[in-house]
């Protein structure tokens, strides 16, 4: 795997409508909005803006509905630097949206849908694609693209990444056993596991021959073990909290980018942590993704040691 490698993300392309207000109400009733935008969202598109705003070389295979939510997303994705030859218009189908209402905590109330009609089967992928890719990343919204991407990445020797979220779903056992980090949310973990603490169920996961599983736990950071035993732990950085809308894609998206740049576990968590401190920085679920530059003078300041200075030319 080489440094300068592409990164295939598979999986859901939504737009989001984000309201911020003061606090949430005890009982029904109106609520004034201080803030509202509207933004791309989904778990792997947000993840794929992550890696762009890296300066990583990221392609998005996805799906959208002919709708002009769909078109907004498409653009957005443009916008950011995200290769979207292979995100398919879905005739017929409507595209997934989302409204986010964030208190000032930044504790945020989600209501999504679901992709609507949108066919699965992802033949018109370019698998050999992956042939020439440092990491597939995948959430678990489009089993049939993920198990037939890792299903090739296995036989290509490429590294692949799987964002477990409840909204997402269960993924089935052929694409855990084809998963290299299995990265959950807390909610994702206890779905795909059974009994046990934390690490117990981390290891339920190393036991499927998962290389690295974690969980990130929000304020808690980030817990995860490896095939050797060995347990790593990454406290989250404090930052001021605006929205932590998109704070998980983030981490998966820096994830991805750093084990492509060769780095090792613990410095991937480290990265993907600071990364999603950064996004919530800002109302949605992209707006606060940092550049690379931003990244490192952030990492210097709390923890005294940077990105490597070779990845730092390279991406700048």
């Amino acid at each position: 795997m080489g440094p300068t490698s592409k990164i295939i993300a598979i999986g859901h392309t939504a737009l989001d409508s984000i309201y911020r207000i003061a606090a949430f109400p005890q009982k029904p009733t109106k609520v004034r909005a201080l803030e509202h935008v509207e933004a791309g969202g989904g778990s792997a598109a947000n993840a794929a803006v992550a890696i762009a705003r890296l300066g990583g070389e990221i392609h998005l295979w996805s799906r959208i509905g002919s709708d002009e939510a769909g078109q907004r997303a498409l653009a957005a994705l443009t916008l950011a630097g995200v290769d979207t030859k292979h995100i398919r218009v879905q005739v017929g189908s409507r595209t997934s949206t989302s409204v986010i209402i964030v208190d000032k905590q930044g504790v945020a109330l989600i209501v999504c849908e679901r992709d609507h009609a949108m066919p699965g089967n992802p033949g018109w992928l370019p698998l050999n694609d992956i042939a020439s890719a440092g990491a597939v990343l995948s959430d678990t919204t489009w089993h049939e693209a993920t198990s037939e991407a890792f299903r090739y990445a296995a036989t290509v020797n490429v590294p692949t990444i799987l964002d477990i979220d409840v909204a997402g779903g269960l993924p089935s056992r052929e694409i855990l056993e084809r998963t290299s980090y299995a990265i959950a949310s807390a909610g994702g973990l206890e779905l795909i596991t059974h009994g046990g603490g934390q690490l117990d169920r981390l290891g339920q996961l190393i036991e499927k021959g998962i290389r690295h599983a974690g969980v990130t736990l929000g304020r808690d950071g980030y817990l995860g073990i490896s095939q050797n035993g060995e347990v790593l732990r990454q406290e989250a950085f404090k930052e001021k909290t605006v929205d932590t809308t998109g704070a998980g894609d983030a981490f998966h998206g820096a994830f991805a980018w750093a084990l492509n740049n060769n780095l090792e576990d613990a410095e991937c968590t480290r990265v993907g942590a600071a990364v999603a401190a950064l996004n919530c920085r800002r109302l949605g679920a992209r707006a606060g993704l940092p550049t690379i530059s931003e990244l490192d003078r952030f990492l210097k300041a709390r923890s005294g040691r940077g990105i490597t200075t070779g990845i730092l030319r390279k991406h700048s």
